[in-house]
């Protein structure tokens, strides 16, 4: 009888330690067969299914975070490798449709998509539906669970993807690089917990959120309601004239557009809450360390930005104050776990019986296909989603506000929410507001604030 080495047990990073803890079970939360995050993309050029399954198999197999599973509940918390197992790939002819009209039925297969659920159970945690127009034209959504990635793993996965495809059909292309494994991405946390660079982080992360709570804004429903809970998607884009704006502006202010989408954001949840020290919870990328670029896992943190708005008049001193919060914030950036232990009522509000968190995040990636041909594909990422859906991916608690800056300059945005605490009213008000302090605060950023 042959025995099987024991498992190896890897630690799990300050992301998984942090998602353990708003666990709700198998039906929602974290550890959901919902929280998962789907990119798509347009293909065209003639697909070969059966390769395309070869090439997400070599992938899968090539990210050890795909195949991990996390140990849940009380006791040690620890992860393991499975063994690498085909990725799931379902392929879909998509109804007729005029070359004019397909970009809108790709937005509707990515909603479909997205409203799915996706067990965590099955590994690997990459999974894939294409849709087929003909023989031509397709689109790829690519699923994996937020506990083995992030918005910029995607953007790994995709590369990934089809560069083995292009190989496997007999192309030339750049030799991948080699990713280092997520579990050693874990391990390296653990051994910077206590540096010298960790311990100045902590000591201004205490300082600077002395006092401090983590800014919640009134919900339209109380926790104690009872609501069933699912998680609409408001989608919108910001007007061509104001997203130029944001870039150009950004320039001018030696900022980032990151930094002038808070500014606005911030002036809209002082408005809201009469708050004028705003501690707002953003989501970042967390891929401070250049050795891990290339690999796939979920590396974003939350961060507690806290911005002084008292006594600001203008746009421009908004902005000027929120990027010395993000240059100061980011510079010493840990992860929130330690953040938090510096600051224990920073969460006192984040489950008050009215209140909720509405975080912040904005994608703008290193990497990225957009237009490119690799082989004989030719690939674009489906960026312009304007469709609301009425359920989409889990959001564990709250609301976020996500941003999509387009390699064009074009910004779409999509209010994920939940939907047991707000409405949809509220939510489009929310946007309308803050798309018109962003219009009005770029087109006169010295004129004051109302």
């Amino acid at each position: 009888m042959t025995i099987s080495p024991p498992a190896i047990r890897y630690p799990l990073s300050y992301t998984q330690h942090f998602l353990r803890l708003f666990d709700q079970g198998d039906a929602q939360g974290p550890f959901s067969a919902r929280y998962n995050i789907v990119v798509g993309w347009r293909l065209r050029g003639r697909i070969d299914v059966d390769t395309l399954q070869l090439a997400m198999d070599d992938v899968a197999d090539r990210h050890d975070a795909l195949n991990m599973t996390i140990t849940r509940g009380e006791g040690e918390a620890y992860q393991v490798r499975q063994p690498s197992e085909p990725a799931r790939l379902l392929v879909v002819d998509l109804p007729a449709a005029a070359p004019e009209e397909r970009a809108l039925r790709a937005e509707e297969l990515l909603t479909e998509v997205e409203a799915g659920s996706y067990s965590l159970q099955e590994l690997p945690h990459l999974r894939a539906i294409l849709g087929r127009f003909d023989d031509e034209d397709a689109v790829l959504a690519l699923i994996v669970h937020h506990t083995a990635g992030d918005g910029w793993s995607m953007q790994l996965l995709i590369r990934d993807i089809v560069t083995r495809y292009a190989e496997r059909r007999g192309h030339t292309v750049p030799p991948l690089p080699q990713p280092r494994p997520y579990h050693e991405y874990a391990s390296w946390q653990q051994e910077a917990a206590s540096s010298a660079e960790t311990e100045a982080a902590r000591d201004f992360w205490r300082e600077r959120l002395g006092g401090a709570r983590m800014l919640a804004v009134p919900t339209d429903h109380a926790r104690s309601a009872g609501l069933a809970k699912v998680c609409p998607v408001h989608r919108f884009s910001l007007p061509k004239d104001v997203s130029a704006r944001v870039i150009s502006y950004a320039k001018a202010m030696r900022s980032s557009p990151f930094m002038v989408l808070l500014a606005a954001y911030n002036v809209l949840l002082g408005r809201i809450t009469g708050a004028g020290d705003l501690v707002i919870p953003v989501i970042s990328s967390g891929r401070g360390q250049p050795e891990f670029q290339e690999t796939v896992g979920p590396f974003f943190n939350f961060l507690p930005l806290r911005t002084d708005l008292a006594g600001c008049a203008t746009f421009r001193e908004a902005v000027e104050r929120s990027r010395r919060t993000c240059m100061d914030s980011y510079a010493a950036e840990i992860p929130f776990l330690q953040i938090v232990a510096e600051a224990p009522e920073l969460m006192a509000d984040a489950a008050l019986e009215s209140k909720a968190l509405c975080a912040l995040q904005v994608w703008q990636f290193a990497t990225g296909l957009d237009g490119e041909r690799v082989g004989d594909l030719e690939i674009a990422e489906v960026r312009e989603r304007l469709l609301d859906q009425p359920n989409g991916t889990d959001i564990p608690d709250g609301a976020l506000l996500t941003f999509d800056i387009a390699p064009s300059g074009e910004i779409f945005g999509n209010f994920a929410y939940n939907s047991n605490l707000f409405l949809e009213s509220s939510i489009a008000t929310m946007v309308a507001d803050f798309s018109e302090i962003l219009r009005a605060g770029l087109a006169a950023p010295d004129s004051p604030l109302e």
